[in-house]
C-alpha cells in the first residue's frame, strides 16, 4: 500500500486535483467529485504493471504563492 499526496485547486467552474507522486491529474464539479476521479486515474494508471516505476515518494511538501511582475 502506498500513501499518495495530492493538491485540489479550483479553476474555472472545476476542481482539479493532481497527484504529487505521479504525474497523474483530474477534475470534477465538486471537491470530492474531483478527489474520487483523481482516485480511480490513478487505479487505472497502476493496473499498467510498469507504472509503479513512476511513483516517487514524497515526505514532505509546501503550498506557497508568490507575486511577479510579468
Amino acid at each position: 500500500m502506498k500513501n499518495l499526496k495530492y493538491i485540489i485547486y479550483r479553476e474555472g467552474d472545476y476542481y482539479v486535483s493532481q497527484c504529487l507522486n505521479m504525474e497523474i491529474a483530474s477534475f470534477g464539479s465538486t471537491i470530492d467529485e474531483a478527489l474520487a476521479n483523481l482516485k480511480e486515474a490513478v487505479e487505472l494508471y497502476l493496473e499498467d504493471e510498469q507504472a509503479i516505476n513512476n511513483f516517487h515518494e514524497v515526505s514532505e511538501f509546501m503550498l506557497g504563492e508568490f507575486a511577479i511582475h510579468a
